[in-house]
Formats: structure tokens, sequence, C-alpha cells
């Protein structure tokens, strides 16, 4: 492994149904060498944020690409929640600063748009997860997501980003 972390920059969206679904994501890929196993832990669509572009227009270009989902910047709501992660991917550390905005009352059928080839891949699952499939329990990123889901469905956020673990 490298001696320092790289540094990785991502906008999140917690994508939210009508009835207050939240849309995942199963990865399945614990290092790009190795093929694909069962789904390790279930996250929010978004990804890497590319030089000169902005929070809001990162998260609306990884929707795009990962589910085929085209929307406004200024429909996201937040930033709600903010994570650091430092762990390994592969041969590689990263330090991961997530940034994590909602987009609620969503129809669609995911339709991945432009997967990079990794993402091909990793060939991941989605699912619309309801309050009671988030309780049954599973892996999710972050580990407090169900909980914070529900927060979430409460209503619109008003306050700042919350520190989420």
């Amino acid at each position: 492994m490298a001696d320092r972390p790289v540094q990785r920059t991502t906008a999140r969206v917690v994508v939210l149904d009508p009835d207050g679904r939240v849309l995942l994501l199963g990865a399945r890929l614990p290092d790009p060498t190795v093929p694909p196993g069962e789904v390790l832990f279930w996250y929010t669509p978004g990804g890497g944020v590319e030089d000169g572009e902005t929070l809001r227009a990162a998260a609306v270009r990884e929707l795009a690409e990962e589910i085929g989902l085209r929307v406004e910047p200024a429909a996201l709501e937040g930033p709600v929640w903010l994570r650091r992660h430092v762990g390994p991917f592969g041969a590689q550390v990263f330090d991961t600063r997530e940034t994590f905005f909602v987009l609620r009352d969503v129809v669609h059928d995911v339709v991945p748009g432009a997967l990079t080839e990794l993402e091909v891949l990793a060939d991941e699952p989605h699912q619309w997860w309801s309050t009671g499939e988030l309780a049954a329990g599973a892996a999710f990123v972050p580990a407090d997501l169900p909980a914070l889901v529900a927060e979430l469905r409460a209503g619109p956020w008003t306050g700042p980003p919350r520190i989420v673990g």
C-alpha cells in the first residue's frame, strides 16, 4: 500500500421516493483485482468530484451516470450530512470526504447512464428500501443510515449539515 492516503472528495445523494423509500446501491467489489462477490454493504448514489466541479454539479452528474436520473442542481436539498472515511480499496488507501444531499419524491426506474469501467466491473445491484427493510438489518454506509433516513423523511432539511459516522 502507498504511504499516504489519496484524498478524495465525493458528492452523494439520498434519493427518496414519494413513499419515503430510499434508493441504495450494493457494493460488491472489495478490490478492483478480484471478481465481485456478494453485496458487502449498501450505499447512496454518488462519487468523486472532478476538477473545477461544484459538489452539486458532481452530485447531479453522478445521478445521471449511475442511475440514469437527470435533475437540476437546484433540485437537491442540503447538504444534509458530511462524512469522512479513511480505508483501503485494493492497494491504495483513500481519505474520502463525502457531502450528502437529498432528492425527494423521485419516481424513477434505474437505468445506468454512463458507468465507468470500474462500475461496470462491479456490476452493483440497486434496491428501493422501505423503513421496515432498513430496520430489518443489512450493512449500510453510513452505518447509521436507517436512523439518518428516518430524520430526512420527517421533512425538509433546514439546518447545517450533520457530521455522520
